[in-house]
């Protein structure tokens, strides 16, 4: 196995945050790595969405499963955790990873090999994952952080979570460009989706009433060769 990584040698095109104190690094993927614990986070991989939308009648192109895979096979290469939380909507219905292709799954084997591997269960498949590695979990705490799927209403100091695919909006030469982000106070932080065809919610919106500090918030915005990390306040809209 190769060495692991410091932060140093990551951060060009990312930008660095604290949540809780902890040292983390919002990657230009969408993937979040805490260094201090050797740990990658993910969340809303949405895996095989276009077969679950076929058995519904309704064709999408067949290729997300395999880009978002292509996707968490290059950020793993860069970081190489010991460590991976899937926060959840791993896959886009209950029977998505029972029924996924041999291909994937071996890839996905291959992936969590010599790591430890934590399935979160999301809204979309609350019943976990049959036939991968690593193990479900509803809400899990470690290393002084709390992961779960959808954000706690309230305080809630050190939470990492997914679920609400949040995106901002800035102006930048007289344009406006809207983006996924990572949404931080300092305090919680949510994800933004990692699967290549899921959408996002802008931060205004009342599902983001009261779990930031709005003074503190930050949004790290996944531009197209960096992060940027504006201020709410200097967000548009």
């Amino acid at each position: 196995m190769t060495a692991r990584i410091t932060v140093q040698e990551q951060m060009t095109g990312h930008t660095q945050t604290q949540i809780a104190g902890i040292e983390a690094v919002c990657d230009l993927s969408g993937a979040l790595y805490l260094p201090s614990l050797s740990l990658l986070v993910v969340s809303d991989l949405h895996l095989e969405k276009g077969a679950a939308f076929a058995r519904r009648g309704q064709l999408l192109p067949p290729y997300d499963t395999l880009a978002t895979l292509k996707k968490l096979d290059a950020v793993l290469a860069r970081y190489n955790p010991a460590i991976v939380i899937s926060l959840g909507d791993n896959f886009h219905d209950r029977a998505g990873s029972a029924l996924m292709p041999d291909a994937f799954r071996q890839s996905l084997t291959g992936l969590a090999k010599g790591r430890e591997w934590i399935w979160i269960n999301g809204n979309h498949d609350p019943d976990g994952v049959t036939g991968l590695p690593g193990m479900d979990a509803d809400i899990l705490s470690y290393g002084g952080l709390t992961f779960r799927h959808e954000p706690q209403a309230g305080v809630a100091t050190g939470e990492i979570a997914g679920h609400l695919h949040p995106a901002a909006t800035v102006r930048r030469q007289g344009k406006s460009v809207r983006r996924s982000c990572f949404a931080n106070d300092g305090q919680r932080l949510v994800m933004p989706a990692f699967g290549v065809t899921t959408g996002g919610l802008d931060l205004g919106h009342k599902a983001f009433a009261g779990l930031f500090s709005k003074p503190s918030l930050v949004a790290h915005l996944l531009g197209r060769d960096r992060v940027y990390a504006v201020r709410f306040g200097n967000l548009r809209g």
